[in-house]
Formats: structure tokens, C-alpha cells, sequence
């Protein structure tokens, strides 16, 4: 004989869990398992993505939001480099001076950053103060 309608599963009926085991795991958007909702399996999004438009991938990605801090030098430290090496020059590439001690001899620095004191105190000593994007 044909089955008209199938029967109902009276196994849940007046319960409260519905076949989720504990009521704790039927809280929140966990308790879907990947459908219901549009983005629940982006494998498969991805899966369209790779197979009907590969240009658009790696268009769209994460920007840095946090810039990279540069190391701090004082001048006390870049003075007794100065004095170690024997030389006029000196290259502090990922550097920012700061303004603690004070310049003895005339140099070149050449460093990412300086401080409104650092250079004051530079050209006191008539020194030159260099940043990759312009020079001072």
C-alpha cells in the first residue's frame, strides 16, 4: 500500500531539548551546525569563488591597522658609538632618537625619526640630522 504522509516523530513532542541533547547547546547561532544562515560553510562559498571568479581573489584581504614601532636610541648611546667607531657617521635605520644625553662631536645621523629635542641638540653640535623622506 502507498504511504500517503509520513508520520510524525511524537518522540519530542512536549520537550523541551528537540534533539539537541542538554538545552545548553540550543542557546545562541552555535546551535545551527552549518545551515540557516548564509555564510554558515564558506568553504563552499570559496569553492564558487575559486571555480567561477578567480580574479577576485586576493582583491580583498585585512589592512594593517597598527603601525610598526620604531626603536628608540638616545644621544648618550649614539655618542658612545660614536667614540667606539671612530667615524663621523652613523646609520639608525628603524630608529627614533630621543633626546637623552647630549652630542660631543659633530656626526651624520641618519635615523627614521627624531625628536624636537634630539635635533636641537644636534644642530648645537653641528651635527645633521637625516630621515629617509626628507632631509633636515
Amino acid at each position: 500500500m502507498v504511504v500517503r504522509h509520513q508520520k510524525k516523530s511524537r518522540k519530542y513532542l512536549g520537550n523541551r531539548r528537540w534533539g539537541v541533547g542538554n538545552i545548553k547547546n540550543a542557546r545562541g547561532a552555535g546551535d545551527r551546525g552549518g545551515v540557516g544562515r548564509r555564510n554558515a560553510h564558506k568553504k563552499h562559498n570559496f569553492t564558487y569563488l575559486t571555480a567561477k571568479h578567480p580574479e577576485e581573489i586576493r582583491k580583498h584581504g585585512f589592512t594593517k591597522w597598527m603601525q610598526v614601532k620604531l626603536k628608540s636610541v638616545s644621544l648618550q648611546s649614539i655618542n658612545a658609538m660614536l667614540k667606539k667607531s671612530k667615524t663621523s657617521e652613523i646609520d639608525l635605520t628603524g630608529y627614533k632618537v630621543l633626546s637623552n644625553g647630549t652630542l660631543e662631536m659633530p656626526a651624520k645621523i641618519k635615523a627614521d625619526a627624531f625628536s624636537a629635542k634630539a635635533l636641537e641638540k644636534i644642530k648645537k653640535a653641528n651635527g645633521e640630522a637625516i630621515t629617509p623622506k626628507n632631509k633636515q
